[in-house]
């Protein structure tokens, strides 16, 4: 069976939609049609129903799912596995969000040169969605991202609990909503956010890389959320304040990995993550 078909039908599985799926893979509709019509004829069964809301999972489609992803990310390992480097017995491709590499995977990169010189390494930093994706699809054996939310057949791994706090660069420890920097932590915080501060849902600036909102705010002034350990050095010197009152937030840092794919070199590698993760916990404390 031609693996792009399993990986069409994952892709209006997880988008709902055969309009999404295609805009995802970057074909026509016709042609994403023309994949399941083609797979269904080899499976002898319907996989999807479409209604007025998108699509939906028959009972025989559901239980493809789990034999789709095990197609498709047995591919993709054979696939890398083939085109390993001389010298090399294995590889892992491991993707992170933007703001998280510094230092967390920086350190990793160097661990595993040394622990692990067998491995062969790829590193990708690319958004939080594709990350998932690319985990489900097997392109990524690993991804480091801000609280992940949850999908079938991956395993979500706590790696490190951070706290998100508001600071100003106000010396009295004032919050000024017309001078709010809002900082895009991901859904989790948008959602706590909204609850505590409804007035500043709509503020003058809003920035989705961390560093850039941080350099922001120390050249312009006004105040908005940043990870403790990153602002806690501004604070010692006087350049920021807390924010008086203001409520402090989780921002949980974990490894995503696909449940059926295991190894002693995965294991070896998530290790290392869980070892630095610790080290980088105590320092900050």
């Amino acid at each position: 069976m031609d693996i792009d078909l399993a990986r069409t039908f994952l892709a209006i599985a997880d988008c709902g939609s055969f309009a999404a799926a295609a805009e995802r893979l970057h074909l026509t509709q016709t042609a994403v049609s023309a994949r399941v019509r083609s797979l269904e004829q080899h499976l002898g069964r319907p996989l999807f129903v479409r209604n007025k809301a998108g699509v939906r999972l028959t009972p025989a489609g559901e239980r493809f799912v789990r034999h789709a992803t095990g197609l498709v990310q047995g591919w993709e390992r054979a696939r890398q596995q083939v085109a390993l480097p001389p010298g090399r017995a294995h590889g892992i491709g491991v993707g992170a969000e933007p703001s998280i590499w510094q230092p967390l995977l920086s350190d990793w990169l160097v661990w595993m040169h040394h622990v692990c010189p067998e491995v062969a390494l790829r590193a990708d930093v690319e958004p939080r969605e594709r990350l998932l994706e690319r985990v489900e699809d097997g392109t990524l054996d690993l991804a480091v991202l801000y609280n992940p939310p949850p999908r079938p057949g991956l395993v979500c791994e706590l790696l490190l609990e951070e706290k998100l706090v508001m600071v100003t660069t106000a010396p009295d420890g004032g919050l000024d909503p017309r001078r709010y920097l809002y900082v895009d932590w991901g859904p989790s915080f948008a959602a706590s956010h909204q609850a505590a501060f409804a007035e500043l849902s709509n503020a003058p600036v809003s920035v989705s890389l961390g560093p850039l909102a941080l350099g922001y705010l120390l050249g312009v002034g006004g105040a908005g959320y940043f990870r403790a350990a990153i602002v806690a050095p501004h604070i010692a010197r006087g350049a920021l304040f807390p924010v008086r009152g203001a409520p402090q937030f989780s921002h949980a840092a974990c490894v995503v990995y696909a449940a059926a794919h295991g190894g002693e070199v995965l294991a070896r590698a998530r290790e290392g993550l869980r070892m630095l993760a610790g080290q980088a916990a105590v320092q900050k404390e």
